[in-house]
């Protein structure tokens, strides 16, 4: 009965991985259509990045598949969101 608890807790965790690192996906693709991130917060990218960032150490930590896979995705959006702010600040 355990390793089925383990396992229905490992796929709840590559659920709630997979919606939380594809949060940032809308709002890349609108950046990249619109080439606006006027209403996007450096403050905010720069802060979730680095939370973001101290989660995939945790997940290592713990030895956490689902929370180092999600949050390298939700690092990588936030990333693009950053440098697509950046470029727009600049130009």
């Amino acid at each position: 009965m355990i390793s089925l608890q383990v396992s229905i807790a490992t796929l709840v965790g590559y659920a709630a991985a997979a919606l939380t690192a594809t949060a940032f996906l809308p709002q890349v693709i609108k950046a990249l259509r619109t080439r606006s991130t006027a209403d996007l917060s450096m403050m905010m990218l720069a802060c979730q990045s680095t939370g973001v960032a101290l989660w995939i150490v945790y997940g290592v930590a713990i030895g956490s598949a689902p929370v180092i896979a999600a949050n390298i995705v939700t690092l990588l959006l936030a990333v693009i969101l950053l440098l697509l702010k950046w470029a727009d600040r600049r130009g």
